[in-house]
């Protein structure tokens, strides 16, 4: 098992430098890992997937301990000593499978494999003292509470601040916490109900349990998923990846057959095609974006869905697009974000955010949201969202928007969306989903309608 080992662990170790040093998104470059090494066993992969993603989860946390038992300052550290530190740390901290001993050998033996054979002595300094002092090493004091929850939880200090001030400390607590934890694979079937049937069975038969998700009776979240395009109903296009929140978006749209629909950001596609089902193959959605690359994984997904009322089109959402003035029954507006509410499903989102970014963000935004406005026909339906959570880019624009753009009004959601969201947002028009607090990933969702001309 040795070999094995040693090469799960090479593998774990370029899949942290793709991420931390060349600045791959971590579920690319677990998922390209994956894929370059298909003889790996069930057990492998899970092994492989579970050290590498819990590693990026808790960076901060990981450096904090380190950082309590080395001489040498984390950051100073190399980036491979570093980096084989951290996720050996991940296993003796939260890797029960995983004995302490074995941990620290095979850190060892990849810091030799790894040409730096002077180091391996000092890995495995750090790392059996770690074994030895980590159950009693106190965390930051809960009187620095900033502090205190960003090591914990692993997240940078300024999006705790940033979300400790607009929901108070407990509410951010359990967002925090709940970014952490796995978040299932949830899908969305069929709307019909025999269909949905069928293809609840074919899952069934191909070893995959299914279980009902949040709010939607077409959501469901699923396990014992090996390798999601193997499954029949992936291919046959019965499935799509996608979470309850964001599904709310075609609920909250409220298509009717034979609807004209323009999606101005659409890849890779989800919400036309959830929108085109509605419809029942009536109408059309337009499902634009801005580069060849996501027009295809658009193209793509319409034809594995084998979807015929949908079309891709390549188009600039920034860029005013005169043909399709006041042409829209309904227009999707589901912006570029931080996607600070999807942090559970792609954990170095955190580590690439910044308030700068989130402020130039929220103007990309509204510039997108004024011109998409504008194909809206008379009584038609504007609909704007997020996969992110907190007012600037959300809420925020709203506002801006209301001001700006006075012949829309805020529509109320009421009608649309499952009894059990009832809040009293709706009625104003918007709905505000937080990792923690609601079933989803973080979401953010407002419904807009124009002024039918007197």
């Amino acid at each position: 098992m040795h070999v094995a080992e040693s090469r799960t662990r090479s593998i774990i170790l370029d899949i942290l430098m793709r991420v931390t040093k060349d600045d791959e998104k971590s579920n690319v470059a677990i998922r390209d890992a994956l894929d370059k090494n298909m003889d790996l066993s069930k057990q492998e992969r899970a092994f492989i997937h579970e050290a590498a993603e819990g590693t990026i989860r808790r960076l901060i946390e990981l450096d904090y301990i380190i950082g309590r038992f080395s001489t040498v300052p984390v950051e100073k550290m190399k980036p491979v000593i570093r980096n084989i530190l951290r996720s050996a740390v991940y296993e003796i901290r939260y890797m029960d499978s995983v004995p302490d001993a074995a941990a620290c050998d095979e850190a060892v033996k990849l810091t030799q494999l790894r040409g730096f054979y002077s180091l391996k002595g000092f890995v495995n300094g750090v790392l059996r003292a770690v074994v030895r002092g980590v159950a009693d090493l106190p965390y930051p004091s809960e009187k620095n509470p900033m502090e205190y929850l960003s090591v914990r939880y692993s997240m940078p200090r300024w999006i705790v601040k940033l979300w400790a001030d607009e929901f108070g400390l407990e509410k951010t607590e359990k967002m925090l916490d709940a970014l952490l934890r796995k978040r299932p694979l949830t899908v969305r079937l069929p709307e019909d109900p025999d269909k949905r049937k069928e293809t609840l069975e074919s899952l069934a038969q191909q070893g995959v349990s299914a279980a009902p998700s949040a709010y939607l009776p077409y959501a469901y979240d699923l396990s014992d998923v090996r390798l999601l395009p193997a499954l029949t109903a992936f291919r046959n296009g019965w499935i799509y990846p996608q979470d309850a929140g964001a599904m709310l978006v075609a609920e909250a749209a409220a298509p009717t057959p034979g609807d004209y629909v323009i999606d101005v950001c659409a890849a890779p596609g989800g919400k036309s095609l959830h929108i085109a089902d509605k419809m029942r193959g009536y109408g059309m959605v337009e499902a634009r974006d801005l580069t060849e690359d996501k027009i295809a994984k658009i193209r793509e997904n319409i034809q594995r869905c084998d979807t015929i009322n949908v079309r891709a089109v390549q188009k600039d959402a920034t860029v005013f697009d005169e043909a399709s003035e006041g042409k829209a029954d309904i227009v999707i507006c589901d912006v570029p974000c931080s996607g600070l509410g999807v942090i559970a499903r792609k954990p170095d989102i955190k580590y690439r955010a910044s308030l700068e970014n989130i402020e130039e963000l929220a103007q990309l935004q509204r510039d997108i949201l004024v011109t998409a406005s504008r194909y809206v026909k008379n009584g038609g339906t504007l609909i704007y969202s997020t996969c992110t959570v907190g007012h600037i880019e959300n809420i925020d624009n709203v506002r801006y928007f209301l001001t700006r753009c006075k012949e829309f009004r805020a529509d109320p959601l009421d009608p649309f969306l499952p009894k059990e969201l009832a809040r009293e947002s709706l009625a104003e028009g918007y709905l505000s989903l937080l990792p923690g607090i609601d079933k989803t990933d973080g979401f953010f969702l407002a419904r807009f309608k124009k002024e039918a001309a007197e």
